[in-house]
């Protein structure tokens, strides 16, 4: 067990850190320019009192035209003096809130009990506006040209400072998303006041069909998973580049949240565990809020070669070279096509048309069988989970009142290579009585249809919370040595009028947009900062509780609203068990 520094919330640093004013807004407004040479140009940037930042720095070319769904293309253009001070494009999304495929498809294999009810639209919009959030989705101009970084850093800092680099990847379902919804500025200023300062780089990549379509013809042609690799490229830009600004290219952890911590993760089993450049690693550190190993069929599987064929006919494109008639289209165009298909606010839900699948050459093989291998880069980690990760994405199943009725609709969206005799054995694990349910312990509350807070918590677990217990669980088999932390948040429990209870991307608004007078955010900061710099969350500022490694007695450390606890992570174990002992049948 590592040293670690632990007091009382009454003493050391929090209170000071709690009680520091903010920056005023009027300061932060009369931004001054700053500058910074790297190999490609002079970037523009704006300082404010307390952080620099430089927004929308291009790494690739446009993956325009003949590019696009391509691997990125490195940067082959001198910036000459680029403006970093507006606001990142962001890549054009995919389907999210599609009003089309809120119901029950009319050859669902289950029948509606009571007949079908009109979908609940104010709630759905509701936990579309979450995501949107929690992702950095914003009305700003989107772009196909968005292969850019942003960077942050405390203001006066310059070149040679050795600063470790926090490298975020923004989630929002492989469909949403964008730099420009996230500022670093809070957690900048809470390291400067740890003494702990450190560089942010967050990363735009493409979602949707431009950056995860799926199919033999992208399998064929070497174009699986253009989003992975923009954002690999994203760190080899940061290798290349961050000592200009003041960061250390030997000091970078990778920090993503929903997708992007499944990003992390695919990050880390990327070409069999390489994650070298140069001759030297990309990252040393990795965090995964509500992400990590995401079992998956490869590429050309039926479901991805379901969907690729759907895009193709919805525009119009079914034809002998159907991916030269798509890249042919207008981005307008080819937009309306690739979104026809259900978004994650949906009756379809997580079972996402567009993420990650093995192509044999990027991503070799499911990423829970690279790691079973050995196949990741070994570095530490920390994973955790919000509570009610699965209430978002329950809103209009409508009726899943019996085992039988989720079974069928797991079997036809998620599972399909599960037998039925297998998914009826997962199903059951899960208990049917309501106070069981998500959101969890708040009684009979909550249950807008049959077995909503079930599928609610199954949802939430085989992409999200359980699925992240296999993950550890399989890391440690195979590298007991390997220093994991393990996390549960529960901060916003509220019993009577918590709809979505502490639901998936809570930890967004909590880390980035809160002052740290919030208990739970200044908790976080401190733990998260002290890992950046000494990979043990434990070491640096003094925390309110020491954080053991999950491989220690498998505990995790609950975030709650006014306190912190330790937690045994051992609920809901049967479906644990089946999931772990399961995993090559339970494959998206």
């Amino acid at each position: 067990m590592k040293l670690a520094i632990a007091s009382a919330i009454t003493v050391g640093l929090w209170p000071l850190v709690a009680a520091a004013p903010a920056p005023s807004a009027a300061a932060k407004d009369v931004a001054t320019p700053v500058t910074v040479t790297i190999s490609s140009g002079t970037i523009l940037g704006k300082a404010s009192d307390t952080v620099d930042t430089f927004n929308g720095i291009p790494f690739a070319d446009p993956p325009i035209d003949d590019l696009r769904f391509r691997p990125p293309v490195r940067l082959s253009r001198d910036l000459g003096t680029f403006d970093a001070t507006g606001v990142a494009a962001a890549c054009p999304a995919g389907p999210i809130f599609s009003f089309e495929h809120l119901t029950p498809p009319p050859d669902a294999t289950q029948p509606i009990a009571g007949g079908l009810q009109p979908p609940n639209i104010t709630e759905g919009a509701a936990a579309a506006a979450i995501l949107e959030s929690s992702a950095g989705q914003t009305s700003d101009t989107s772009s196909e040209d968005c292969l850019t970084v942003s960077v942050q850093r405390p203001h006066g800092v310059e070149a040679g400072a050795g600063l470790p680099v926090l490298f975020w990847i923004f989630g929002g379902g492989f469909v949403g998303g964008s730099t420009s919804g996230f500022d670093g500025t809070k957690l900048i200023e809470t390291g400067a006041l740890h003494d702990q300062p450190f560089i942010f780089v967050a990363v735009n990549y493409r979602v949707g069909a431009w950056g995860f379509m799926p199919g033999k013809e992208i399998l064929e042609e070497g174009s699986g998973n253009a989003g992975l690799l923009d954002q690999r490229m994203g760190l080899e830009w940061v290798a290349d580049n961050i000592e200009a600004f003041g960061g250390d290219p030997a000091k970078v952890t990778v920090w993503g949240e929903s997708s992007g911590a499944i990003s992390t993760f695919e990050q880390l089993v990327l070409y069999d565990g390489d994650a070298t450049y140069k001759g030297n690693d990309l990252f040393r550190a990795a965090i995964m809020d509500s992400g990590s190993i995401t079992p998956v069929d490869p590429l050309n599987t039926q479901k991805g070669q379901d969907v690729y064929d759907a895009v193709k006919r919805a525009a119009g494109c079914d034809v002998e070279d159907s991916l030269a008639c798509l890249r042919g289209l207008d981005n307008g165009d080819f937009a309306v096509a690739a979104n026809s298909l259900p978004g994650i606010i949906s009756y379809q839900s997580l079972a996402l048309s567009y993420l990650p699948r093995p192509d044999g050459t990027v991503l070799t093989d499911s990423p829970d069988v690279l790691a079973k291998a050995g196949k990741f880069h070994h570095v530490p980690m920390i994973l955790g989970n919000q509570e009610d990760e699965g209430t978002l994405f329950s809103i209009f199943q409508q009726d899943m009142s019996t085992t039988d009725k989720i079974v069928k609709y797991l079997s036809r969206y998620y599972f399909h290579t599960a037998t039925k005799e297998q998914v009826t054995d997962f199903v059951n694990t899960y208990s049917s009585k309501i106070p069981d349910g998500s959101p969890y312990r708040t009684l009979l509350n909550f249950e807008f249809y049959k077995g909503r807070k079930r599928i609610a918590s199954i949802l939430g677990d085989i992409v999200f919370d359980l699925i992240r217990r296999v993950t550890l669980q399989i890391l440690d088999d195979v590298s007991p040595e390997l220093s994991t932390w393990a996390y549960f948040s529960s901060y916003n429990y509220d019993p009577f009028f918590g709809i979505f209870g502490t639901a998936h991307g809570s930890d967004v608004d909590v880390l980035f947009k809160k002052d740290n007078a919030n208990y739970p955010t200044l908790s976080g900061r401190t733990y998260y900062i002290n890992f950046l710099h000494n990979l043990d969350p434990n070491n640096g500022t003094r925390s309110d509780l020491f954080w053991p490694q999950w491989s220690e007695g498998h505990q995790l450390l609950n975030f709650g609203a006014k306190s912190n606890s330790l937690k045994e992570d051992d609920y809901r174990n049967s479906s644990y068990s089946y999931m772990f002992n399961h995993i090559e049948s339970l494959r998206f």
